[in-house]
């Protein structure tokens, strides 16, 4: 059964900013339905032109960059609510893949009714431009983590960043969230070698600030962890939700 823009579970999560009966009736005629994919199947191709956009209803992936000589560089992680395939709607063509890490539900929008937005819904305009500002903040935060912090100090912030957005998502059971990704794309977003990885996690549970074991992110001091990270007393901004 599709999900209709009124009844989305994801409207109810602190995350997200609430919208108008007018902007949720836009948002089910620009829905134009529903996809479900497994583990491991490409959503988003680096070079190419989808006529489709998407928003992570379920589930979690990966957007990555890859190298000529096979190697990739992850960018982020793709969490339920995040917007997909914008740069292909702006710029012509994706800079990036998305592959889903887990089963994923994708709600499907028509790329070619974009520009609806800017003629007929200007706030939610102002929106998909917040979507793309929030994005390359974070883009220069992650770069300066791993250009400038420790191996220890990047993890951290890493896992500081997964366990505020699992929260705001009601993704925590008992403090623990699910992390369902490999060691290797860890890595891949810090720069690390997949040895280092392993013995910065390592670190992390013996100093009893978070443990990542068979899937779940356990964070048992969020405050040591995020002084460690460095985002003391930051607050994640409720975003918009397409």
């Amino acid at each position: 059964m599709v999900v209709n823009c009124s009844n989305c579970p994801l409207r109810r999560r602190a995350l997200f900013v609430d919208m108008t009966d007018e902007e949720i009736e836009f948002m089910e005629r620009f829905k134009v339905g529903e996809m479900v994919v497994e583990p491991g199947t490409a959503i988003l191709m680096e070079g190419s032109n989808s006529p489709q956009l998407y928003t992570a209803l379920s589930g979690m992936g990966v957007r990555y960059k890859s190298l000529e000589d096979g190697r990739r560089q992850v960018i982020n992680m793709v969490l339920p609510g995040d917007f997909l395939g914008l740069q292909a709607g702006v710029m012509g063509e994706m800079g990036h893949s998305v592959e889903a890490t887990t089963a994923m539900t994708l709600c499907v929008f028509d790329r070619a009714r974009l520009w609806e937005f800017f003629s007929t819904q200007p706030e939610r305009a102002y929106d998909l431009t917040w979507l793309g500002a929030v994005e390359e903040h974070f883009l220069g935060e992650a770069l300066a983590s791993i250009g400038q912090h420790s191996a220890l100090e990047a993890l951290a912030w890493s896992f500081m960043q997964f366990y505020e957005r699992g929260r705001a998502l009601r993704l925590l059971r008992n403090e623990g969230m699910p992390l369902p990704y490999r060691q290797q794309d860890i890595a891949d977003t810090l720069g690390l070698s997949l040895v280092h990885t392993n013995k910065t996690i390592a670190k992390l549970r013996k100093m009893k600030l978070a443990t990542w074991s068979d899937g779940i992110l356990t964070v048992h001091d969020p405050e040591g962890l995020a002084a460690l990270a460095g985002v003391e007393g930051q607050q994640l901004k409720p975003r918009p939700l397409m």
